[in-house]
């Protein structure tokens, strides 16, 4: 480059950010930058993210975590930059199997994604960081590496075996999503029929030798009444990787206010979802009118009638605010102590407005300073909570340990298979 062009190039810069009102606007928003330096003094978890999904399902080259190159911009929501642009200090990784593949067998999917997950961290060894502890997730805070956590989403991959349940966890995973979207043999799930009117006796202990190993019990997914049976009965703090308050979002995936209220009495967290039905009426109306609309179709005739639907309805849009009142309305119910975040990114092209991908942390938090909340309490939703969560669930652990030994309940002997 020649010397003379330089100041065409600061004059065309200058001219760009002048005409840019966006950019010029977000570098000198005060509340952006006061939430950037909170993020970047204190670590940010965030409960959910299902990239080792969206790498098993890449059409380019599917489970090849080579090719899904997180140094370059994907074509998703999640990649090294974006998560350091987002401030993101540990990440839960979900190793998400669907409940519907009992064919395929859960156990070997299950393996397949843990792999992926764990082969996804080692590849990223300047960025990423395996982590299994509190203790590991401030040690790589300190090095300015994300620390990188496993959670399974649904019980059906242990196929009702507490002995898998224990390998799982020596494989690294240290949260437990009960269900997914499909009734077990133990617990009912919030998107299905229900069977068991709440935590069968296989079911409790599922939840017993969680607290032993020192696993987080996670009741995202599961109905109202397996929210009370795990609170009547879990020694150490639950979390909700990724749900949103049912108050301003009737979804039944949404956590109720009388559930809520018991949060301080467990210790437990709600990582709040970004998921647009999750945290908008208007969406959840429209994906309920759809979804009746489909109900029983074949799969050609489903795409049909949703693309008429779609031309005629268009979708409603969710947005970062709609995000930010459920975080408002968790910290009004259950305390400031209780709540967090949970994004549940996964290639979704429709996340709210404003939350677009993992780089967009920061935004949410300059809204909440906008409406008054403090340092100290972002410090607690940003990673503070989840921390405390998983200290208390390693002290539980430690104590169980010295109490009872590792359960051999099954579902035909010393548990039972229901009420």
């Amino acid at each position: 480059m020649e010397l003379r062009t330089l100041p065409r190039l600061t004059i065309a810069i200058a001219a760009l950010l002048a005409t840019s009102p966006l950019i010029a606007q977000a570098s000198a928003d005060p509340a952006l930058i006061r939430a950037r330096r909170i993020l970047t003094a204190s670590p940010l978890i965030d409960g959910h993210n299902d990239l080792a999904w969206v790498i098993r399902e890449d059409k380019r080259a599917p489970r090849n975590v080579d090719a899904y190159d997180l140094r370059k911009r994907t074509s998703g929501d999640t990649d090294l930059q974006r998560l350091r642009s987002g401030h993101v200090g540990a990440q839960f990784w979900s190793v998400f199997i669907p409940g519907d593949i009992k064919d395929s067998g859960y156990a070997r999917v299950q393996l397949e994604q843990i792999d992926i997950a764990r082969r996804m961290i080692e590849r990223y060894p300047e960025a990423l960081t395996f982590a299994t502890t509190s203790r590991d997730i401030t040690a790589a805070f300190r090095t300015g590496k994300v620390a990188s956590l496993l959670g399974m989403e649904g019980g059906h991959a242990i196929e009702n075996s507490l002995g898998a349940l224990r390998a799982y966890f020596r494989l690294g995973v240290r949260y437990m999503t009960l269900t997914h979207n499909v009734t077990l043999d133990w617990a009912d799930a919030a998107m299905d029929v229900p069977r068991h009117n709440g935590l069968t006796p296989f079911g409790r202990e599922v939840v017993r030798e969680m607290n032993r190993l020192g696993m987080i019990v996670d009741i995202s997914h599961v109905t109202p009444k397996i929210m009370h049976d795990v609170l009547d009965l879990a020694e150490a703090p639950v979390m909700f990787s990724h749900s949103s308050a049912k108050a301003l979002t009737d979804h039944p995936r949404n956590v109720p206010d009388d559930v809520l209220r018991r949060l301080d009495g467990n210790g437990g967290v709600v990582m709040v979802t970004f998921i647009p039905a999750f945290v908008s009426q208007p969406v959840a109306d429209w994906e309920l009118r759809l979804s009746r609309l489909t109900s029983g179709k074949p799969t050609a005739e489903t795409a049909r009638i949703g693309a008429e639907f779609a031309a005629s309805n268009p979708k409603p849009v969710a947005t970062l605010k709609d995000v930010a009142d459920h975080v408002d309305h968790v910290r009004r119910m259950a305390g400031v102590n209780h709540v967090g975040i949970g994004s549940d990114f996964w290639g979704d092209p429709e996340m709210p407005t404003g939350l677009e991908d993992a780089s967009r942390f920061p935004y949410l938090f300059a809204e909440l300073i906008r409406r008054g909340w403090s340092d100290a309490d972002l410090v607690k939703l940003a990673g503070g909570n989840m921390l405390r969560v998983l200290r208390r669930t390693e002290l539980v652990a430690a104590r169980i340990q010295g109490q009872r030994s590792p359960s051999i309940a099954t579902m035909k002997r010393g548990a039972g298979e229901a009420r």
